[in-house]
């Protein structure tokens, strides 16, 4: 593990992030940071998409959930 030196002002948006996401500080950092990578590595897919491959990838039964909570 190593340290990342960022500015003040991206560390306080991180801290305010954190909060809404109920993560840690480094859960956020960490979650923008591999959202970039995945973004970055694949430049056609959006936000959304990505989000819901990351979900598939880890199996998790987003429809079974949505219909239980009708």
């Amino acid at each position: 593990m190593g340290i990342v030196k960022i500015s003040d002002q991206l560390h306080e948006e991180l801290r305010k992030s954190s909060q809404v996401m109920s993560r840690s500080i480094n859960a956020q950092a960490e979650f923008w940071i591999k959202t970039g990578m995945l973004a970055e590595l694949n430049p056609q897919l959006s936000y959304s998409e990505i989000i819901q491959q990351q979900l598939r990838k880890e199996k998790v039964q987003l429809e079974e959930l949505l219909i239980e909570s009708r």
